[in-house]
């Protein structure tokens, strides 16, 4: 049997599945013959020729035509394998559905569904090795991106480049949408795919290393339609008008949101499309996700903003499904809370129609007793300002590291403290001593409590008692004579009361850091821009939950310091966490008094004094005024600071924080919670001051012995005159105004009074 003759037949017999393809198959078989050097178009006609001469055969056009036909099937049989047949015979039927796929995108007025179906028949052709090439591929992208992913320009100007249209496609496989709404998957799953495909793309070779580390987590795409089918269903269109609202009655008219949507109901289809993605999950721990269709776009993080919800997911079907209901309630209900309105009216983004989809993903992590948590988890960024010492190298990039969930790590929290790790130099750390390592370490671990369905703080200590010794040995440091080390090896004994987190074992001897710094940089060079990652770390693998651009606020390259200023014209002078910035012309003070706010039992009465800082910050719009106030600003611990919100601070130039020893609360390095994100985007600086710290100035009775405003701009709130001090600084300087200084080479920073331009020219 002529083996060669045999190939050929079973070519033909896989060809005779297409018919209507054949001639775009030969012409594919004929160019990849002459590519490989087999024998070119002019070879396949002299052998035709040949061929029908030996036989006796006239060459007509015809029979010219069958017989190039018959060589081409049969040197392409014999030239090529198995596989290479199928890829190519693939690539023939590849090019006819893409050419339908093509029409249908950029047909005016299709719907989701018919996108859909042609993406689909598309897709069930196999992928193989061969593909349609991305010149023509990028059209199709483009269009299929801003149909189901995000619509924001300089996204879709990246996300072409990485995400194919077969990832689209497996997206698609995993989402739940509205059948009678156009919707997206929003922002921040958008944000997490682009950069789950930049690091392992599709199409193109993988690292090793991040193919053997980086995932994500299970994760399902609950689009934007599904809400306005709410909306909807209940006839709640006057929501869309919520946000013109006057920005004082906003919290009063979310109050009634709630109440609305509490009573309000998905549409039957929907709660079924919810019971059936429960029925297939199971019962694993999910988190429920904002994603909405501004979120993390370019310049725009959002942090903090929306809602995203822990859900146990336990007992039985009707009971999670309940309980996921509420948890969509509240994730959809924060696109109307006053935060992101006035975030967005701050952006000028008020009369986008921003729509919220849902991230739900299966939660990173293991069952602890009654706890779900993962061994650590935090928050990346590619550029690193908070340099305390000149070997760090801000390009390399920071980590914020907590146990537990990532929770503890975006948000400003109880005498508490994350993990700064440099990734230039992931050992170093500002503190020195075994005392200070201590103080400034995590105390907390944030776990999901499965019968409670809550999440809740635990000492570490409970935590360590009950997971893995290997891991044990990762997070902790142990105080012994004097001395604090990492424990050297796994079954190292140690007692847990002379223990603190550090994650030095697990910096040191695990590929965490260059892992991280590795993929910050391929992140950022894809973005053309830094970004900041959200993460978690369980199991030896790295799971990416979040990614977007980082707001990086633009500060001098240097600051030459002011020299020979006066004693008595300094208000304060800071010596650490000292960013690159000089604010001049400062006409206001707005100082709440340390000393009296700790004196304030109330826990509603320090509520009520961020209010009254909300308040005093509106009146003062458009006005230079600097905040200074106890602690942590923005801190969950009422004790700690004042609580406060982005729209209670967004006009304010300065914040400082002022720690007296006497107060016990320190200013955290906030760099990189969702609250130092807002002060980047409204252009707020950050400074810490230290009082009683040998060398610093701090002219308290100044600010205590000014005239206070506060009574005049807010008559009704007299009684916070000795707590709230509003202090109009010309008025009291003979004219002058505050400048401010920070050099973050020498880590040095002052404040000082002087008449407007008498230091111009002290930047480069």
């Amino acid at each position: 049997m002529d083996w060669k003759l045999a190939r050929t037949y079973r070519l033909y017999q896989k060809m005779m599945q297409y018919p209507a393809l054949i001639e775009e198959m030969r012409r594919i078989f004929l160019t990849a013959l002459g590519t490989r050097g087999t024998i070119t178009i002019d070879g396949i006609e002299t052998e035709a020729q040949e061929l029908l001469q030996e036989a006796g055969m006239g060459a007509s056009t015809d029979s010219l035509t069958s017989t190039r036909d018959i060589l081409i099937d049969y040197h392409f049989a014999n030239e090529f394998n198995d596989d290479e047949i199928d890829n190519h015979i693939h690539l023939a039927r590849k090019h006819e559905r893409f050419q339908n796929l093509q029409k249908v995108v950029n047909t005016e007025g299709v719907t989701p569904r018919g996108i859909r179906d042609a993406l689909r028949e598309f897709c069930d052709i196999p992928q193989g090795e061969m593909f349609i090439p991305p010149s023509d591929a990028e059209g199709v992208r483009v269009a299929l991106i801003d149909q189901f992913v995000s619509g924001q320009l300089p996204f879709v100007s990246v996300a072409k480049e990485h995400i194919t249209i077969r990832d689209i496609h497996e997206m698609l496989g995993r989402s739940i949408w509205s059948s009678r709404h156009r919707g997206r998957i929003g922002g921040k799953a958008a944000g997490m795919l682009l950069a789950y495909k930049i690091l392992l793309p599709r199409l193109m070779p993988r690292d090793p290393e991040l193919e053997q580390a980086v995932c994500i987590p299970e994760s399902y795409y609950f689009d934007s339609g599904i809400l306005e089918e709410f909306i909807h269903h209940n006839n709640l269109y006057w929501l869309h008008s919520l946000k013109y609202k006057d920005p004082d009655s906003l919290e009063h008219e979310y109050r009634k949101v709630g109440e609305v949507f509490g009573k309000a109901e998905y549409p039957t289809e929907v709660v079924a499309k919810f019971r059936a993605f429960l029925q297939e999950v199971g019962d694993s721990p999910l988190i429920l996700r904002s994603s909405s269709l501004l979120e993390d776009s370019v310049g725009y993080a959002f942090s903090g903003k929306y809602e995203s919800v822990f859900l146990a997911n336990q007992g039985d079907l009707d009971t999670r499904l309940g309980r996921f209901v509420q948890g969509m309630k509240r994730v959809h209900m924060s696109t109307l809370a006053p935060a992101p309105i006035l975030y967005r009216r701050d952006h000028n983004l008020l009369d986008f129609d921003e729509q919220m989809s849902v991230l739900v993903q299966k939660v990173v992590g293991q069952r602890i007793g009654n706890l779900f948590m993962p061994f650590a988890a935090g928050v990346a960024f590619s550029y690193n300002p908070y340099h305390w010492t000149a070997r760090i190298r801000k390009e390399d990039g920071l980590v914020r590291l907590v146990d537990g969930l990532g929770t503890r790590a975006v948000e400003r929290v109880s005498r508490d403290y994350p993990r700064m790790v440099p990734l230039s130099h992931p050992m170093l750390r500002p503190e020195v001593t075994p005392e200070q390592i201590q103080k400034y370490s995590q105390k907390l671990v944030d776990a999901l409590n499965l019968e409670s369905a809550q999440v809740e703080s635990r000492s570490y200590r409970e935590i360590l008692e009950q997971i893995p010794q290997k891991d044990v040995h990762l997070a902790v440091s142990v105080l012994r004579e004097g001395h604090l080390g990492a424990p050297p090896f796994p079954a190292y004994p140690m007692d847990l009361a002379q223990t603190c987190l550090t994650f030095d074992n697990f910096l040191s001897k695990t590929p965490f850091a260059s892992l991280m710094r590795k993929i910050l940089k391929r992140l950022e060079e894809a973005y053309r821009h830094p970004v900041d990652v959200e993460f978690a770390w369980d199991g030896g693998k790295l799971y990416l939950l979040q990614c977007r651009t980082l707001p990086v606020r633009e500060e001098p390259h240097h600051v030459e310091l002011p020299v020979e200023i006066p004693r008595d014209d300094v208000l304060f002078t800071n010596e650490k966490g000292v960013a690159n910035s000089i604010i001049r012309d400062i006409e206001y003070i707005v100082y709440v008094d340390p000393k009296a706010y700790r004196l304030v039992a109330s826990v509603e009465e320090k509520v009520s004094l961020g209010r009254v800082v909300g308040k005093i910050n509106r009146i003062l719009g458009g006005k230079r005024y600097a905040l200074l106030g106890p602690g942590r600003w923005g801190s969950n611990d009422i004790h700690l600071g004042i609580r406060v919100t982005y729209a209670d601070i967004n006009h304010t130039l300065i914040l400082g924080e002022i720690a007296f020893e006497e107060e016990g609360g320190t200013p955290e390095v906030s760099y990189g919670t969702h609250f130092f994100s807002d002060l980047v985007e409204a252009g707020i600086v950050p400074i810490a001051i230290y009082p009683d710290q040998p060398g610093t100035v701090f002219d308290e009775a100044f600010l205590l012995g000014s005239p206070n405003l506060l009574g005049s701009l807010l008559p009704d709130l007299t009684a916070c005159v000795p707590i709230i001090h509003v202090i109009h600084v010309p008025s009291r300087t003979d004219g002058r105004l505050l400048q401010i200084y920070q050099n973050a080479q020498e880590q040095k920073g002052v404040g000082f009074f002087a008449r407007s331009g008498a230091q111009e020219g002290a930047q480069s």
